[in-house]
């Protein structure tokens, strides 16, 4: 059964691992992170690490029973009660689920774990897929968000009021 894990150092080569072999399926829907990315990960992944330590972030994976990763799931900009969430599967768990599960555990953390009432969800028009993810765990479309956060898709913000899991 998989594990949702806080990001820690000993996830480094499962999460590098993770990106690289599903990097042409996130490029379908979302830009693509440039080689750059996978060339300086270790400078990357230490950034992220000390965002977290600061508060300012949570950074969540998804291991599987063999320790590697099936999803990443990361709450971003945390203030006032609020935060940001993306989150990315491998393809090969992808439309069974996983994300939706994930998405709903990550919602009952933000309440438990980190204070927060209200989570936002940004997706682009065209990702069918994420939109159902969102909205089966209990997101609603409200409004317009910046294209250029999506690569430059047209993309709706979706919000989730967290209040009434406490």
């Amino acid at each position: 059964m998989p594990e949702l894990e806080q990001l820690h150092a000993g996830h480094a080569p499962a999460v590098l691992a993770f990106e690289l072999a599903n990097r042409a399926y996130f490029a379908a829907s979302v830009a693509d992170r440039g080689d750059e990315f996978y060339e300086r990960f270790a400078d990357r992944y230490s950034a992220l690490l000390a965002e977290q330590e600061a508060g300012v972030c949570a950074f969540y994976v998804l291991v599987a029973a063999d320790g590697s990763v099936l999803g990443r799931f990361n709450l971003y900009d945390l203030a006032d009660g609020t935060a940001e969430l993306g989150y990315r599967v491998a393809q090969h768990v992808a439309g069974r689920g996983v994300a939706t599960a994930t998405v709903r555990e990550l919602c009952r953390l933000a309440v438990a774990s980190h204070g927060l009432h209200t989570l936002r969800a940004a997706t682009a028009h065209d990702n069918a897929a994420s939109q159902k993810v969102l909205t089966k765990a209990g997101f609603v479309p409200v409004g317009p968000a910046d294209p250029a956060a999506l690569g430059g898709k047209p993309s709706t913000w979706y919000q989730h009021d967290l209040v009434l899991q406490r």
